[in-house]
């Protein structure tokens, strides 16, 4: 069946390290945690996609070691690669036998981990039958290879939507609630996880509506996209963003508008970043300090405590917290005009983390209350009516937000727009066109400063208290990953990382201790998958793929255009 000996030692090679993937996410205690959130209700749990997962990935993965291979040979591949990622998983069941002491030195390896792995069977008749489980989806991973390009897109399309809707299938059921009848939802929705009749039918409606767009998505598109009609689409789209946006806090409830209000501070945020990286190619490590800086103005211009200076309102306070952090972000960006690349992005850490080290000491404690942060800070009011409830703070948000994109936008289409973009390029260049270096990456620290501000302004007066672990490199770190992972130099990426990466940590928090890792394989498998982001700039990602084209007949390398990369 073998016929070319070199891609059976590879095949083994890629089975044995998706084995210890999946070894090493039992050991830390992944798939346990994982097995409590089910996908379809009694049949299939988050912890059963985490093993089978990483047989499938297999499967596939060495099946391309055999393009242009007989199907048979195809075949056995995956079914070897199957096979080989199971050995490390049955090996830790073997070892819980031969070590009953194992929880000594794995804390993680324990017995509900181990029935679950061999699926309440025993330890023998278990490892037995995961063995034949894992084989099966690395063959399954080798079927989907060989399956044709569209076929593989409609399976992957409905594979995502019935998977997305069983683990979000809880707070789907809350938000129906109010619409559908307990008994009705029942049907559809177990205690945990979707129904096997929901995913059933989400999986077939998936591909029937993905089978029929392939049919009539060209001529509708071809429709839409006429001249006469253009006009009227775009207006179509922004009047029914703005009903969905003006309604959301009705359809999702209080804790899902709080979770939505925390995404839209991180937008707020990310526009900003966006400016100063993705327009004008200034990498930020130090980002956090001007969003302290905006809540603490805010907390000591309203406060009613100790610390409060001035006792104003926070319409009073708001323009000139934004005002401070703009000079801020002048003060900054004066002794870094020179810098480039990871130089700068030493410095702009280091201000970060002395605006975090001022915050805790003793030094400041007098003014800004040190450790104890600020306390007493009013709520925003609207006439008579305190904002006090997430869906009233939503729509201050929301301005905010609604505010800093056309900003963004105007900014990104203008002069000074493309002043930034020919310097994110080469800045020798740029200059040499006669583009003033030194007023065009101040605006941009300047502009980027004043939306962070804004955030730590708004964000002062929804927590009513800061304190100085609330602004942590972390925060700079999640902002830049936002970023990255929506699009660098795009608007709307902006929002769909900030989804990605605050919105669904949010909706999971039961694996909150596996966050930091999660946002590290998030950001691996983007810049191997999809280095360009989620939703990316047009500009930027023709520029990538150039580079890439330019890089790749001579090996894997991937070329960086300018500076930031």
């Amino acid at each position: 069946m073998f016929d070319k000996p070199i891609d059976i030692q590879q095949t083994i090679k890629i089975g044995l390290i998706a084995g210890l993937v999946a070894l090493s996410t039992s050991a830390i205690g992944m798939v346990e945690t994982f097995a409590q959130r089910d996908l379809v209700s009694g049949v299939f749990t988050l912890g059963h996609l985490l093993v089978f997962l990483t047989p499938v990935g297999a499967g596939y993965l060495a099946t391309r070691e055999t393009d242009g291979a007989e199907s048979a040979t195809v075949y056995g591949h995956g079914l070897l690669a199957g096979a080989m990622s199971s050995l490390p998983v049955v090996g830790l069941i073997i070892l819980t036998i031969l070590a009953p002491n194992i929880r000594d030195f794995l804390i993680n390896v324990s017995p509900a981990l181990v029935e679950f792995l061999t699926f309440g069977q025993g330890k023998t008749l278990g490892a037995l039958l995961l063995i034949g489980l894992m084989t099966a989806a690395g063959f399954a991973g080798a079927a989907f290879f060989m399956l044709p390009d569209q076929t593989k897109q409609l399976w992957q399309t409905a594979i995502i939507w019935t998977l997305g809707i069983g683990t979000f299938s809880e707070i789907l059921r809350t938000i129906l609630v109010g619409v559908a009848g307990t008994q009705i939802l029942r049907i559809f929705f177990g205690a945990k996880g979707a129904t096997p009749l929901t995913a059933v039918l989400v999986f077939v409606i998936s591909i029937g509506i993905s089978i029929w767009w392939r049919r009539r998505g060209a001529a509708i598109q071809t429709r839409l996209n006429a001249p006469e009609r253009q006009q009227q689409v775009s207006r179509a789209k922004i009047g029914l963003l703005a009903v969905v946006l003006l309604a959301l806090p009705f359809i999702l409830g209080t804790y899902l508008t709080e979770v939505i209000d925390n995404v839209g501070l991180y937008i707020l945020m990310g526009l900003g970043l966006n400016i100063v990286v993705g327009f004008a190619g200034l990498l930020d490590l130090g980002y956090v300090a001007f969003f302290a800086i905006g809540a603490y103005t805010m907390g000591l211009l309203t406060s009613q405590g100790d610390l409060g200076i001035a006792n104003m309102s926070f319409w009073a306070a708001l323009p000139i917290s934004v005002a401070v952090s703009v000079i801020a972000g002048v003060i900054l960006g004066t002794p870094v005009l020179r810098m480039r690349g990871d130089y700068l992005a030493i410095v702009t850490l280091g201000f970060g983390e002395i605006i975090r080290v001022l915050a805790t000491s003793d030094v400041l404690k007098g003014v800004i209350g040190g450790a104890q942060g600020i306390l007493r800070i009013p709520k925003a009011q609207v006439a008579s009516t305190a904002l006090v409830q997430p869906e009233q703070i939503y729509y201050l948000i929301l301005i905010g937000v609604a505010i800093a994109a056309f900003i963004s936008t105007r900014l990104r289409d203008s002069r000074l727009g493309r002043q930034w973009m020919a310097m994110r390029e080469d800045e020798d260049v740029a200059e040499a066109m006669g583009i003033n270096l030194v007023s065009t990456k101040l605006l941009a620290f300047a502009i980027g400063a004043a939306f962070s501000g804004l955030s730590g302004a708004i964000f002062a007066s929804k927590l009513g208290s800061i304190f100085p672990n609330s602004f942590s490199l972390l925060i700079s770190i999640n902002v830049l990953s936002l970023i990255i992972v929506g699009g660098i130099g795009s608007l709307p990426g902006v929002v769909v990382g900030a989804l990605v990466l605050v919105g669904l940590p949010e909706l999971l928090r039961e694996f909150a201790e596996y966050r930091q890792l999660m946002f590290g394989f998030l950001l691996i498998v983007m810049m191997l998958a999809k280095p360009e982001g989620l939703w990316p700039s047009a500009v930027l990602q023709r520029e990538l793929h150039a580079a890439m084209d330019e890089e790749m007949p001579n090996g894997p390398e991937m070329a960086v255009s300018g500076e930031t990369g």
